[in-house]
């Protein structure tokens, strides 16, 4: 059961009778929408008028109305003597008499007096959605201890739609006793008018793309946005057999303030690896391309190396080994600051089955025996995003054809070491290169999962969009809109696309007012750009089409978010062996709406879990956050995640209350974002929020929410031991058969291209593949009839 039923079962009988009670109520104060405020009406089961007990899990507790007020005669204590799991809470009660009303897109600032003898403590919400009922909505703010009567103030994010009323009070998740009284809410008033649009009507609606006038000097194919706002784009030999042979592996740091870029030494091909950011900074790059494939032998190879990139020095440093070769790993940070692996390639290019481990606290890998394993493989680039207790949910968005067995999407938890399934995941094995996304803010624990292809069957990218929210109790993906079409290349220029095409390839992007950019992809294996962007947003469920980036944007491509809150754009590798160097640059809807806020200071760049941190600002703000920055390749960013910085306000001065969970939020430095009423952004602050060993042994501990208890999908445990998961040599679905390992000639045609060498060579031609030679005397596609050695030739294509 999740917690919101928990809590249910508990306060049914309140809840019930609240509406039939006849004694008078105490009438809201002015400008205050809730009802007995400070408990001075008696209500029933023990509780004040429009009142109830909430609450759940394992734990020993009582409600009491005692007379240790702040003002008039009563307060609520509500107390825990034990605790295993759960929380306990009083609540407004869950009726039309009690809950007060909101209206969708308001904000509402609460107050409530209180004592405390617990640091775990939470202002905690719940709304009444018009069509689900009652839900848990988040939760606000952590309250520090106190002995005397202290003021919490704190504001709501603004009502989702279909939100009718609200219902919140003090969560008490630790041994000791909170005792509250004088609650109040006043709606805030609107503080901005309308946005003036700055630009062209066109760009103030769908937002504009430019193309920098400087060339990305790499054949980068990783981007990860540093801590000083610079970019660290890795190429390693850039999926070029030359730049290997040759020994010249690359990267490079852009600088978005100067548009240059600096060309850095590389000491590996640290092509197609994994990376992430630790939590001081540092990029931790992980495997990379031990070799290429052979025609008719091997296919590529993963290395068991392991280096640092260090935004001071711009250098790399080398670490322990990993375990194991992994060509195409996944990576995540764990709210400890550790950082966990899954798939990719060995180094005899089988399917690596061994799980990899970095301690934060010992700086390296763990050894095999120190890691929890069940011997699966995950796949390549699996997109592995971490839930708010720790467990790891598998979105079903992977790299090259089919998907894991199964339903295709999965809970992981570690510490048990179990998977379980996840159902509903539309077109399971039709997901290599979607792109799955924490969706704003990461409290709320839904993920958006977008379009895909498969390379092995190579079937037209599809338009499918999945939701699935975590919260629930045996939570399963619901289809999504479909994305909205643009143009695709065929060969032929740019043309609509049609019926049920969508795009492999996608890029997906968390913007700091909450939206979501999608952007880039193609049709097909490696062809076929596709020229389309739009702007979801979770809370409507709706695709905005917007300005489509001009760039091709296909394989080894990426997108992301800059400090100032415009969008960058990279790469282009089509299956011809060609590079885009090019970088675009899209500036949102959100920067044509007139002047941005300004965060003028941060008083501390330093936090911690369930601290309060202060900053002035220049004008009124609406929402403040931390977004996670970027470490994305091959449309792949598990880690991006966008967490809401619930408000206290006093004029210019914003107090930020940060989450006491290192899983909604795992350590590391993050962009603050302040954005108006408007949703325009200021530009970001970097901020750095500090590992849980920072923590001192009186501070809050993490309010884990029972979502996801209940799965009932099927379940495994480890399995045997083994080596590896062999694979065709042909996983990344090119047949090396024809034209230098760089070239991709596609192993399955897209199913509009007859299985016939002219319409095959038709195609290439189309695609600008150019004069193919043939590796060896195997000839597979039928391209060289002629057997002079070269395919789709003047003979090879004349009809017999």
């Amino acid at each position: 059961m999740n917690k919101h039923r928990r809590r249910t079962a508990l306060a049914g009988v309140g809840a019930l009778t609240a509406g039939l009670l006849l004694t008078s109520p105490q009438s809201a104060e002015a400008a205050n929408l809730i009802k007995n405020a400070g408990f001075e009406t008696a209500g029933t089961d023990g509780m004040p008028y429009c009142w109830e007990k909430s609450g759940w899990g394992d734990n020993d507790f009582s409600f009491a109305t005692v007379a240790d007020a702040h003002s008039g005669s009563k307060a609520m204590k509500v107390t825990l003597t034990r605790r295993v799991d759960g929380d306990r809470k009083a609540l407004i009660t869950e009726s039309t008499a009690c809950a007060p009303t909101v209206t969708a897109g308001k904000q509402y600032d609460l107050s409530l007096w209180y004592k405390s003898t617990t640091p775990d403590t939470a202002v905690t919400l719940f709304r009444h959605d018009t069509t689900a009922g009652w839900q848990y909505w988040t939760d606000l703010k952590t309250l520090d201890m106190a002995s005397a009567y202290t003021q919490a103030t704190v504001r709501t994010p603004e009502v989702p739609a279909g939100t009718d009323r609200i219902t919140w009070g003090v969560s008490v998740y630790g041994t000791g006793s909170a005792t509250t009284d004088d609650y109040s809410m006043e709606q805030v008033p609107d503080t901005l008018p309308p946005p003036q649009c700055t630009g062209t009507n066109d760009q103030c609606a769908n937002g504009s793309w430019s193309v920098q006038p400087t060339q990305n000097p790499v054949r980068s194919m990783h981007s990860v946005v540093l801590n000083n706002g610079k970019v660290l784009l890795i190429a390693g030999s850039g999926n070029s057999e030359e730049n290997f042979n040759a020994g010249t592996f690359t990267s490079a740091v852009y600088d978005p303030a100067t548009g240059t870029y600096k060309v850095v030494p590389t000491p590996k091909d640290m092509f197609c690896a994994g990376h992430i950011q630790l939590q001081d900074g540092r990029v931790l790059v992980m495997s990379g391309n031990k070799a290429y494939p052979v025609p008719g032998g091997h296919g590529y190879e993963g290395f068991k190396d392991s280096y640092i990139f260090d935004p001071k020095t711009e250098t790399y440093s080398k670490t322990n080994d990993l375990n194991d070769g992994h060509w195409y790993p996944s990576a995540t940070e764990l709210g400890n600051g550790d950082v966990i692996s899954f798939g990719g390639l060995r180094e005899d290019s089988s399917g690596s089955v061994t799980a990899e481990y970095w301690s934060d606290k010992d700086q390296q890998w763990q050894p095999l025996w120190k890691v929890n394993q069940t011997w699966s493989f995950w796949g390549l680039y699996p997109s592995m995003i971490l839930m708010q207790d720790g467990r790891l949910f598998y979105s079903g968005s992977h790299v090259f054809g089919n998907n894991i067995p199964g339903t295709g999407s999965a809970v992981y938890d570690y510490n048990a070491n179990t998977v379980t399934q996840v159902p509903g995941l539309q077109k399971k094995d039709e997901r290599d290169q979607s792109a799955s996304v924490l969706l704003p803010p990461a409290q709320d624990q839904r993920v958006l999962t977008l379009g895909g292809g498969n390379i092995d069957s190579n079937p037209d990218g599809n338009r499918l969009t999945d939701l699935i929210d975590l919260k629930q109790a045996d939570p399963a993906y619901t289809a999504g809109p479909l994305l909205p079409q643009g143009t695709v290349d065929l060969g032929n220029g740019k043309v609509p696309e049609t019926g049920a095409q969508g795009k492999m390839y996608v890029s997906a992007v968390l913007l700091p007012d909450g939206k979501v950019l999608e952007t880039g992809g193609a049709l097909h294996n490696r062809a076929n750009p596709v020229y389309e962007s739009s702007i979801y947003d979770p809370d409507g469920n709706t695709f905005d089409p917007v300005a489509a980036d001009p760039e091709a944007r296909g394989y080894h491509s990426s997108a992301f978010l800059l400090p100032d809150g415009r969008v960058m754009a990279t790469g282009d590798n089509p299956g011809n062996g060609s590079w885009n160097h090019n970088v675009s640059i899209y500036t949102p809807p959100y920067l044509y709406k007139g002047t941005r806020p300004t965060i003028t200071s941060v008083i501390n760049q330093e936090w911690k879990y369930g601290d309060t941190q202060r900053i002035t600002v220049d004008r009124p703000i609406a929402k403040a956050e931390l977004i996670r920055p970027a470490a994305v390749t091959h449309s792949s960013d598990p880690n991006q995640r966008f967490v809401d910085l619930p408000l206290s306000v006093d004029g210019n001065n914003v107090d930020l209350n940060v989450t006491s969970n290192p899983n909604l939020a795992p350590p590391g430095w993050y962009m603050l974002f302040a954005v108006d009423a408007n949703g325009v952004p200021s530009v970001a602050k970097w901020v750095h929020l500090q590992g849980p060993a920072a923590l001192s042994a009186s501070a809050a501990s993490a309010h884990v929410h029972s979502f996801a208890d209940s799965l009932e999908g099927k379940v495994t445990g480890p399995g045997k031991k083994r080596a590896s998961q062999k694979v065709s040599p042909t996983l990344a679905g090119c047949d090396r058969h024809y034209g230098s390992v760089n070239v991709c000639v596609p192993t399955v045609f897209p199913p509009q291209v007859k299985k016939t060498a002219a319409a095959r060579c038709g195609w290439l031609k189309r695609n600008h593949y150019g004069r193919l030679k043939v590796n060896g005397k195997d000839d597979p596609l039928g391209l060289d009839r002629d057997r002079d050695g070269t395919a789709c030739g003047k003979r090879d294509v004349r009809r017999r």
